[in-house]
């Protein structure tokens, strides 16, 4: 099949809820043309709802969805379909079966429409698997048997076989190691036809054609990659800003030249007071200009009320357009960690030991499988050095682990019982005056972590790895960024600037280690621990 040479998704006035009445998605009017874009949002606002109305596999409560070409779609779950085969991610599996039947001698015509001519579906299948970067991976084999990343780019190399006009990713970089993510980057940098992706990988997105964001129930489509987008943004948030600044001067303005006003019609209506018990003129021409001053006074407030009225109006339309994004800031107890004091030991099979000494930012690196994970883990429990590339040994208790999955935390414990367990001794003033920092207030620290959303949970974990008392010496941060918005990553940033320990933070996210301001590096691979990228 070939790429329509306009291809294009459409979406009139779409609006889309959940069966118990709770809306998703709320009157989207867009067009998301040929090229590459990448739609971003905060967690919740909507992104893969939008990807399934799109593919159709929901309808629109009203509005519509009009889709020029064929649509091919990676799910985000799409690593959890084990039994799978390649082929299957490939789609060729049923041609596949066919002309293997075909070979062991099967004449039924239906294998042979199934095939539908298509002789050499396996070598191409093959020849698709090489050119995306995963030369001899067999079509048989199952999902269960690769990594995240082949994965991945298995599926990414079905949907360039498949040659659909309109592909659809859903965050297709999670969980993958820096050499899928650069096979999947030069896959989607080659891309034809209308390409959507769903993603907070900023590399990724810089080498979009254009970016959509979901914002505030609203879905902009700008013509520029993620960084042009946020300079775009910084230029139209500073015009906001210079707007509201205007309109709030214009409302202080008003409200003092009505406040003049009415001290003048005040004075007025004394002197005719004083004018009026003086008898100074005759009752009916007293009278009149009495009639003649209320009708005066009634339409000057008036004025002067309407002129307030739309000043206020104005400021409240500035206000607005400005995005208000709260920021975590805390200063964080001192875990007291000289630069001379010895945290931690890695070791591999070799022999090879790196020390983790003082404040010191350490990224830890490799490809996906080779037990970065394990050796982390390995400070927390007494775990033999058998059968491990790599392990660890502490030289301190006060040590903090932030995991993958989030599901450390008890469903049923609140964020202030959660957190406390962490901090036993700590003041509770003290403790609600930290969680408030981390944008827990009020009652919101009295909520169950089972009915959080993930950006919430996610700060609770923070919090309680951060507001630990004692304080942790070294925290070991596993993937932190797998499945964060742009929002919550900012939020982490912010925490951890504050933080004067050791920290070994395992990841693949380049921008978000540099942020970090990671001082060493040390990769795993299938040699053992050594300094350096992987």
């Amino acid at each position: 099949m070939a790429h329509l040479t306009q291809s294009a998704v459409t979406l009139t006035g779409l609006s889309f809820s959940w069966p118990d009445g709770s809306p998703a998605l709320t009157d989207l009017s867009a067009t998301i043309g040929t090229g590459r874009t990448g739609l971003i949002g905060a967690n919740g606002t909507g992104k893969t709802t939008l990807l399934r109305l799109i593919r159709g596999d929901l309808r629109p409560t009203s509005g519509s969805v009009s889709v020029t070409g064929s649509v091919g779609h990676l799910p985000q779950q799409l690593t959890l379909r084990t039994g799978a085969s390649v082929a299957e991610l490939l789609g060729v599996h049923e041609r596949l079966a066919a002309l293997r039947a075909i070979e062991a001698g099967d004449a039924d015509p239906a294998r042979y429409t199934e095939l539908a001519e298509d002789w050499d579906v396996e070598a191409r299948g093959l020849a698709a698997l090489d050119r995306i970067g995963l030369p001899g991976i067999g079509l048989d084999r199952p999902v269960g048997a690769l990594s995240g990343g082949e994965t991945v780019l298995a599926a990414l190399a079905g949907l360039q076989l498949a040659r659909n006009d309109v592909v659809l990713l859903d965050e297709p970089t999670n969980n993958l190691d820096r050499r899928a993510r650069c096979l999947l980057h030069e896959a989607v940098a080659a891309w034809r036809g209308t390409l959507l992706v769903v993603s907070h990988d900023v590399a990724l997105l810089k080498a979009m054609d254009a970016t959509a964001e979901l914002h505030a129930g609203e879905l902009t489509v700008f013509g520029g990659p993620f960084d042009a987008y946020q300079d775009h943004l910084a230029t139209e948030q500073a015009a906001a800003e210079q707007a509201l600044r205007a309109a709030q001067q214009q409302l202080r303005t008003e409200q003092r030249q009505r406040i003049e006003a009415q001290t003048k019609l005040a004075r007025r209506q004394r002197y005719a007071r004083t004018d009026f018990e003086n008898k100074r003129k005759p009752k009916i021409i007293m009278n009149n200009r009495k009639q003649e001053a209320q009708v005066s006074a009634g339409k000057l407030r008036g004025r002067h009320d309407a002129s307030v009225d739309a000043a206020k109006e104005a400021v409240t339309a500035s206000e607005a357009r400005i995005r208000r994004t709260a920021t975590i800031s805390i200063d964080l107890p001192d875990p007291a960690v000289p630069a001379g004091r010895r945290l931690a030991a890695l070791h591999d099979a070799r022999g090879t030991e790196m020390v983790v000494q003082g404040p010191v930012r350490i990224a830890l690196t490799g490809p996906n499988g080779i037990g970065k994970t394990r050796l982390v883990q390995s400070l927390l429990q007494a775990q033999s050095p058998v059968d491990l590339r790599a392990w660890a040994r502490p030289f301190t208790e006060r040590i903090g682990i932030l995991p993958q999955r989030l599901d450390h935390l008890a469903e049923d414990a609140t964020v202030l019982q959660t957190v406390r367990e962490a901090a036993p001794s700590l003041p509770d003033g003290e403790l609600r005056s930290r969680l408030a920092r981390f944008l827990f207030r009020g009652q919101s620290i009295e909520r169950r972590i089972g009915d959080l959303s993930g950006g919430e949970r996610f700060r609770v974990a923070i919090a309680r790895l951060l507001l630990a008392d004692p304080p942790h010496q070294l925290i070991v941060l596993d993937e932190p960024t797998n499945s964060l918005d742009l929002d919550s990553v900012d939020e982490l940033v912010d925490a951890l600037s504050g933080y004067r320990g050791g920290m070994i933070v395992i990841s693949h996210d380049d921008a978000f280690l540099d942020r970090l301001e990671i001082t060493d590096r040390i990769a795993l691979d299938d040699g053992g621990l050594r300094h350096g990228t992987a």
